[in-house]
């Protein structure tokens, strides 16, 4: 059976590189950014804090991580509640203890259901990231712009002071970063694409992306892989980082812990010998999404 005529049609198809937001350079082909003070690379620990409904919705699709089993689903729902309990608070004693601080990205329906826990957050001076309404509303290219616009206004009004942005899912649309410059987001951290901060062209200035990679994180590795691989996967990971310094320059890499993940108590010691394994690494620091941003854009001033 022959393809229909439109299959090959896209909107998007045009000579030159596959998004507006920035241009094809390859590692190999431009001035290496160096850091000032002595810091080659920098890590920073994303900890989403995010509200599963209990019936979410199935249209047009079924969210990432959505309940599985038939209503009410209660088993999949109080796992992911024991992160917002009980797990979170585990990871939060580490960071105190190390003296660390992560960035946190936050859903609004959390914000607005468990203040407490937004405070304590921020008496231990860690950085708020949006991160959408729950992890029911997914930006995607179905949604209008006004519907769009409207979630991203309503996450600004709750974190009316937040500069780094993290869609749930990591999903955005075609209009996702031009909404979110509109509306004061500077850092965003769904995308990958590099070795350090990127600057991204929008209709509404630029946002940087802190490279956020998927394949450190422990809700792609840990149900695949032991603790121990993850550990070493991270600790190689920013040591690469540093002996390729010479070559390519300072780097910045960010990693996600979810508390009803990591939080579980068979897994605080990796956490914490992972975090560890980072402090001790000569040349490496670790910020959150914030201040890795703000270190190499004054570099480059």
């Amino acid at each position: 059976m022959p393809l229909p005529k439109d299959y090959l049609d896209y909107p998007h198809r045009a000579n030159g590189f596959d998004n507006p937001h920035f241009a094809w350079e390859p590692v190999s082909e431009r001035t290496p950014v160096c850091l000032k003070g002595g810091t080659i690379s920098i890590a920073t620990i994303i900890v989403p804090l995010e509200y599963f409904p209990l019936d979410p919705p199935t249209s047009p699709f079924k969210h990432p991580g959505a309940m599985q089993t038939p209503y009410p689903d209660l088993r999949h729902y109080t796992v992911r509640d024991y992160g917002n309990r009980v797990g979170v608070y585990r990871l939060m004693e580490i960071f105190r203890a190390e003296e660390v601080k992560v960035t946190f990205a936050i859903n609004a329906e959390i914000a607005q259901r468990y203040p407490p826990l937004i405070d304590f957050i921020q008496e231990d001076g860690h950085e708020l990231a949006g991160h959408g309404l729950s992890t029911a509303s997914i930006h995607h290219e179905g949604l209008s712009e006004i519907d769009e616009e409207i979630i991203i206004r309503e996450v600004r009004e709750i974190f009316p002071n937040a500069v780094s942005w993290m869609s749930p899912a990591r999903n955005e649309s075609y209009r996702s970063l031009d909404l979110l410059s509109k509306h004061g987001f500077s850092i965003n951290l769904d995308w990958e694409a590099d070795i350090h901060p990127l600057k991204m062209k929008t209709t509404n200035g630029h946002i940087t992306a802190l490279p956020n990679y998927n394949e450190l994180s422990d809700s792609k590795i840990l149900s695949r892989q032991t603790e121990e691989v993850w550990i070493d996967q991270i600790t190689e990971s920013a040591n690469y980082s540093l002996e390729i310094y010479d070559k390519e320059g300072s780097s910045a890499f960010a990693f996600t812990l979810t508390p009803y993940i990591a939080g579980q108590p068979f897994r605080i010691w990796a956490v914490r010998e992972i975090i560890s394994n980072l402090r001790n690494i000569d040349g490496l620091e670790i910020k959150t999404a914030r201040d890795s941003v703000e270190t190499f854009l004054r570099s480059q001033e």
